[in-house]
C-alpha cells in the first residue's frame, strides 16, 4: 500500500453553529467529557507547539493537567527547550486529536507560567518516581548515556528517601491563554466541519471555516 492511497472517510458525527455553546470552554468541556466516555488512550495527549528564536516552530506531545475559562494547564521543565522558547516568545499552540470521534481541537494563545503555589499543588500530587525524575533529568540537555539518568535518579531516592520531594525551583506550570480555539468534526468526502472561537471586543464570536 502507498502512503498516498491511505485514507479514511470520516462519517460519525455533524457540528454545526447552532450545536455548540456559547463558551468555548464549556464546548470543550463537553467533548472533553465525550472523549473520557470513549475510553480514549491518553486523553489528555496533546501537541504543543512554539517557536524558537530563529522564529522556527517545534513541535511535541505533552499532557493537560487542567483547564478553565482562565486557559489550558501543562508541567513541564522550565530550562527545556520548549520552556526556553516560551520565555523568548510567550506564544503557542495545543492540538489535540481524538481520532476515536473524529474530532480535533486546536488552541493558539498567550502562554504564561502558574503561579508556584499552584505548580507545589500537582507536583505534590504525583508519583515519587515523577517527582524524583524532575531532579534527576537536565531536560533537553545533551548527555553522554542513560547510565547519567539512571545514577542522577538512584542518587536521589537514597536522599529522599523519606518520600518528601521539594519542587525543584526550575520545574512548574505553564497556563495557555486561548485567543482562539477551533473545534473540527471529521465529515465525509474531506468536506469536515470547522467552528472557531476568536475573541472579538473582549467577547467570543463563532464562525464557520471551510474546510
Amino acid at each position: 500500500m502507498s502512503v498516498a492511497s491511505i485514507r479514511k472517510d470520516y462519517q460519525l458525527r455533524s457540528l454545526s453553529e447552532s450545536d455548540v455553546h456559547v463558551s468555548p470552554v464549556m464546548q470543550f468541556s463537553q467533548w472533553w467529557d465525550e472523549a473520557l466516555d470513549s475510553a480514549i488512550d491518553e486523553v489528555n495527549a496533546m501537541t504543543l507547539s512554539t517557536i524558537n528564536e530563529a522564529g522556527r516552530p517545534s513541535a511535541r506531545i505533552v499532557l493537560l493537567k487542567g483547564f478553565d475559562e482562565n486557559g489550558f494547564v501543562f508541567y513541564t521543565n522550565y530550562e527545556s527547550d520548549k520552556g526556553q522558547q516560551l520565555d523568548a516568545n510567550p506564544y503557542a499552540s495545543l492540538v489535540f486529536f481524538w481520532k476515536e470521534l473524529e474530532r480535533q481541537v486546536r488552541i493558539e494563545g498567550r502562554c504564561e507560567r502558574v503561579s508556584p503555589e499552584e505548580s507545589d499543588e500537582y507536583y505534590n500530587s504525583r508519583p515519587l518516581g515523577s517527582k524524583l525524575g524532575a531532579w534527576a533529568s537536565p531536560q533537553s540537555k545533551v548527555i553522554q548515556g542513560r547510565e547519567i539518568l539512571d545514577k542522577n535518579a538512584a542518587t536521589l531516592l537514597e536522599q529522599y528517601a523519606s518520600g518528601e520531594v521539594p519542587r525543584p525551583s526550575h520545574w512548574g506550570g505553564y497556563r495557555v491563554v486561548a485567543e482562539t480555539i477551533e473545534f473540527w468534526q471529521g465529515r465525509s468526502n474531506r468536506l469536515h466541519d470547522r467552528i472557531k472561537y476568536s475573541i472579538l471586543d473582549g467577547a467570543w464570536m463563532i464562525e464557520r471555516l471551510a474546510p
